[in-house]
């Protein structure tokens, strides 16, 4: 199903995807936690949960602290890890095994999504500021790995992470990406508004039943978000739609 989020009040975001707009697109960028699987699955808890404790040990905090902290570093910084990095100099190895050592197996082979993507003409490309290894594992779990031509992470980024546009440089130069003819994915509005600039098609995927999630207010789509496209709460009939046209 596509839809408009309540929190949306902009008149230029489109509820269904229009085959014709995306004609064009040869290079496909996703974004990976809670754009190639659903919100709902919550695979970040556990990354969430991870960090803090990594902050907890860091810095001899108690949990509650801990965790003010880490959204503190991850509001200001577009990741914990930078905040880390910035105001602690940690080794941003280490914090990425530790954040990533989660459990794979709520994330089960989707069949439908894979042929969508697979379909899809032209390159296709991860974009996440997690690590490779990360994004390796749930992609393979989905059964989706080998659809994409590579992955662009965290490290490649020189752990500078999205929103920042210095990233989205270095992805375009290292893979050569033609933004004229380029969409991008992504669950935070705030990541598609580089991209948007750069000239790519950009889709916001939400969360089903979007009313009974609880999101923190930048998370959330509002009226001011005109750099974003389409919005839609099932990548795989998105992607479908398109690929029909194809």
């Amino acid at each position: 199903m596509e839809k408009t989020p309540k929190t949306a009040a902009s008149t230029s975001t489109s509820t269904t995807a229009s085959p014709a707009d995306f004609a064009h697109v040869t290079e496909w960028v996703f974004d990976l936690d809670n754009t190639l699987y659903p919100h709902h699955i919550n695979l970040f808890a556990q990354i969430d949960r991870n960090m803090t404790a990594y902050v907890q040990q860091l810095l001899q905090l108690d949990h509650d602290d801990a965790k003010a902290l880490q959204k503190r570093y991850y509001h200001e910084h577009g990741t914990t890890l930078q905040g880390l990095m910035i105001h602690h100099g940690i080794d941003p190895d280490g914090f990425l095994e530790q954040a990533h050592a989660i459990d794979y197996s709520a994330l089960l082979p989707d069949p439908d999504l894979g042929a969508a993507i697979r379909a899809l003409p032209g390159r296709k490309f991860i974009f996440t500021n997690g690590s490779v290894p990360h994004a390796q594992a749930a992609a393979r779990a989905l059964g989706i790995l080998d659809h994409f031509d590579d992955i662009f992470d965290i490290v490649a980024a020189d752990y500078l992470p999205k929103p920042a546009g210095a990233t989205y440089d270095k992805f375009r130069s290292l893979h050569g990406i033609d933004t004229a003819k380029a969409a991008m994915f992504e669950d935070l509005p705030r990541n598609l508004q580089v991209p948007k600039a750069l000239g790519m098609k950009t889709v916001l995927l939400v969360p089903r039943n979007l009313d009974t999630v609880l999101l923190e207010r930048w998370e959330k789509l509002s009226g001011e978000d005109d750099h974003i496209d389409y919005v839609t709460d099932d990548l795989a009939a998105f992607l479908k739609r398109i690929a029909a046209s194809a």
